[in-house]
């Protein structure tokens, strides 16, 4: 795969099956998230499962847009998805939980899939002009609010 637009990792001192429930559940990751702000299974899927689909609603400022997203990892040391809007690719999603002797090491990335004729659209869709510096932000916020409510756990 590509080089992420944006990536950052962390170390968590909590079983990587307790990061990979947090990191795979709708609800919780509004609550970690920047951006994303809920979700819900979309076509009978009640969870995580390779091809289950979910329509994420997002938030920055005023600006409220909603996204559907296929997932395309989910495995215990794994979960992505590619996410698309009116039917155009948008990003892909990824968490890799790695078992550490202390925990584990969380590494979340995502890679820009927008075409370059859709990316002046979506500035206007978000407020974002620069997505991959706004991503890195937000990873890193997202990490961060993770460990916390991992290690308190």
């Amino acid at each position: 795969m590509d080089t992420p637009s944006a990536q950052a990792h962390i170390e968590v001192s909590a079983p990587a099956s307790q990061v990979y429930a947090l990191v795979s559940d709708l609800s919780g990751m509004a609550s970690l998230a920047t951006e994303y702000t809920r979700g819900r299974w979309l076509g009978g899927a009640d969870g995580p499962r390779v091809g289950a689909r979910f329509r994420g609603s997002n938030r920055r400022g005023v600006l409220r847009w909603s996204t559907v997203s296929t997932v395309t990892d989910a495995w215990p040391d794994r979960f992505g998805f590619e996410v698309s809007a009116l039917g155009l690719r948008v990003s892909r999603w990824q968490y890799d939980i790695e078992p550490t002797g202390s925990g584990c090491r969380v590494t979340e990335s995502t890679w820009d899939r927008r075409a370059a004729w859709l990316r002046p659209l979506t500035v206007l869709a978000t407020g974002v002009r620069d997505r991959a510096h706004e991503n890195q932000r937000n990873i890193e916020s997202t990490l961060a609010r993770l460990k916390e409510v991992a290690e308190r756990a």
